[in-house]
C-alpha cells in the first residue's frame, strides 16, 4: 500500500475534529480502559496517545508515516475510553476520521482494492447478494465439503486464527429472517409503504404496544437467522407488532471502520428513508456493532443539513431489543432455563458497542435474570473488549488473540456453563475462545435472544394477556 505523505497530512488536517482532538485534557483515565495499552504498556497504544498524534500531525509538527498508520490500524475501536473520559472526548469519531483520511490517500494494492470493493460495495450492502453467499456457505457445511477440507489438510495452508475461525462458523442459511419467517408458516401480511416498498408485518401477541421496525443486519441475516427469527417472535410475545422493511440495507458499520466513510453515508441515507416510509414507533437491533453504527447516523450525516432531522428521529427510535423487552413490551412468561438441575450459572460478556455507544449494559442483565433457574456470576472484565471488534480479529491476529486468552481466563474464574453476549462478532469471538482454551466440553457461548427464546413458554404467555 502506497500514499503520499502530504497528502495523507493536508486530508487528516481536512478532516480531524480540532475541538475534539483540544478537548483531550492527557488526563490518562482512558488507559486503563483501552485493551490495547493495557496489552502492550505504549502510551502510543492508547487513546491519549493517539490523540497526541492525531494532533502533532494536524499542528504540523510530525508526518503521518507508517507508525502513524499501524497506531491507527492497532486500535480497536471498542470505544471503551469514551465513559471513561471526563471530558466527553468523542474518540470514536476521531479514529473513524483519520481512518478515512488513510483510506481515502492509501493506493492499494489491486488484489486489496478488488477484495474492498468486493465485500463492501457488492456484498454487504446487497440481500440478494448475501443470501447467495450465505446459500453457498450452506451448501460447503452440509455437504460434507467442510468435513472434507479440515480431514484433507488443505487448511492447514491458511493460518492458524483462519482455521480456527472456520471451525466454529455457525450454520449458514440462504434464506433471511423474511424468507424463513414465511416458510415456517407464521401468521404475517405484506404492507405497501407510499415509496412503494414492501414491508413484511408479524401481529402482536395480546395488546399493541407499539410498532416495531426490526433491523435485521446483513452478515446476521445469513449466519444468524435463527437469532433474527427468536428476536421476531420475542417482540411478538411481549406485545409489538413486527414490521421487516424488504429495502433495508447494511448498516455501514464495517465500512466506517475501514474508512469507507462516503459508503456509510450512502447506506445510512437509505436505512433513514425505509423506516422512515415504515412508521414505526421504533427501531429494534440485536447487534451491538450495527446498533451503534445505527445511533450515529446523526453525526455520520452531521454535514447535510437537510438530512440531519430525518437522521435524528432515526437515532430517537432506535432500541437495542433488550431494551424493547425489559423497559416498554410486556413481561414475558418464563420456564426455568435448566428443569432437571438446581441452577444453571452463566456469565454475560458485554458488547462493547452496545455498552460504550448506546449505553445499554442493564437491560441483557435484567432478562438474564428474569429466568427462573438462571444465576448471573459476573465476568471481571466483562466491560473490556474481546478482541473481535468487527473483522479486527482478521486483520489484527496477534492482537486479537491475545486479548480473548486472557479474556477466557476471567471466563474460567466465574465457572459460568454458558458465556451470553449481544452481538454477533463477540459471539463468535467467545466460541473461538473455547476453541483455543479447550473448554467446549463443558462451555458454551449463545446470543442473550436465543438464551431467553429457550425458556419463554409460549403457551403460558398466550394465557397471561
Amino acid at each position: 500500500m502506497e500514499t503520499t505523505q502530504q497528502a495523507l497530512k493536508d486530508k487528516l488536517i481536512a478532516t480531524l475534529d480540532y475541538d475534539q482532538l483540544t478537548n483531550c485534557m492527557r488526563c490518562g483515565f482512558c488507559q486503563t480502559a483501552c485493551p490495547t495499552f493495557n496489552e502492550t504498556g505504549l502510551e502510543a497504544a492508547s487513546p491519549r496517545g493517539r490523540i497526541a498524534l492525531m494532533k502533532a500531525v494536524a499542528d504540523g509538527f510530525m508526518e503521518p508515516g507508517q507508525q502513524f498508520k499501524e497506531q491507527m490500524d492497532l486500535c480497536l475501536g471498542c470505544r471503551a475510553c469514551e465513559p471513561a473520559c471526563p471530558s466527553d472526548v468523542k474518540y470514536g469519531q476521531l479514529i473513524e476520521q483519520a481512518r478515512e483520511s488513510i483510506a481515502t490517500e492509501t493506493e492499494f494494492p489491486w488484489h486489496v482494492k478488488a477484495v474492498r470493493t468486493l465485500f463492501m460495495e457488492r456484498l454487504f450492502p446487497n440481500h440478494g447478494r448475501m443470501r447467495m453467499v450465505g446459500g453457498l456457505l450452506k451448501l460447503y457445511q452440509r455437504s460434507g465439503m467442510q468435513t472434507l477440507t479440515q480431514k484433507s489438510g488443505v487448511m492447514k495452508l491458511f493460518p492458524r486464527h483462519m482455521r480456527e475461525m472456520e471451525q466454529i462458523l455457525p450454520p449458514a442459511s440462504s434464506d433471511g429472517v423474511i424468507a424463513a419467517w414465511e416458510k415456517l408458516g407464521l401468521p404475517a401480511a405484506w404492507e405497501t409503504a407510499a415509496n412503494g416498498q414492501r414491508i413484511l408485518v408479524i401481529p402482536q401477541v395480546g395488546d399493541k404496544r407499539a410498532r416495531v421496525g426490526m433491523f435485521r443486519g446483513c452478515i446476521m441475516d445469513v449466519l444468524f437467522t435463527s437469532t433474527n427469527i427468536n428476536t421476531v417472535k420475542l417482540l411478538c410475545e411481549a406485545g409489538f407488532e413486527v414490521a421487516i422493511p424488504e429495502a433495508q440495507t447494511c448498516c455501514g458499520a464495517l465500512h466506517a471502520h475501514a474508512g469507507e466513510a462516503e459508503s456509510a453515508r450512502r447506506l445510512a441515507r437509505t436505512n433513514i428513508d425505509v423506516f422512515a416510509h415504515a412508521q414505526v414507533d421504533y427501531i429494534a437491533s440485536n447487534a451491538g456493532g450495527c446498533g451503534a453504527s445505527l445511533k450515529e447516523y446523526d453525526h455520520l450525516l452531521h454535514a447535510e443539513a437537510s438530512l440531519v432531522p430525518a437522521a435524528k428521529d432515526f437515532v430517537d427510535r432506535l432500541k437495542d431489543v433488550s431494551e424493547l423487552l425489559i423497559d416498554y413490551g410486556r413481561p414475558l412468561v418464563l420456564k426455568p432455563a435448566a428443569p432437571d438441575a438446581p441452577v444453571k450459572l452463566v456469565t454475560y460478556q458485554d458488547s462493547c458497542h452496545l455498552r460504550n455507544v448506546m449505553r445499554v449494559n442493564r437491560q441483557p442483565r435484567d432478562l438474564l435474570k428474569s429466568i427462573p433457574g438462571v444465576q448471573l456470576n459476573e465476568l471481571q472484565g466483562a466491560d473490556t473488549c474481546c478482541g473481535s471488534a468487527g473483522i479486527y480479529n482478521l486483520t489484527q491476529p496477534q492482537m486479537s488473540t491475545q486479548v480473548l486468552d486472557h479474556k477466557m481466563e476471567l471466563v474460567d474464574q466465574t465457572q459460568a456453563q454458558t458465556i451470553v453476549t449481544a452481538n454477533p462478532g463477540c459471539l463468535l469471538q467467545m466460541q473461538w475462545g473455547i476453541l483455543r482454551s479447550e473448554q467446549g466440553q463443558h462451555r458454551k457461548a449463545v446470543h442473550v435472544i436465543d438464551f431467553l427464546a429457550e425458556s419463554v413458554d409460549y403457551e403460558a404467555n398466550k394465557n397471561n394477556i
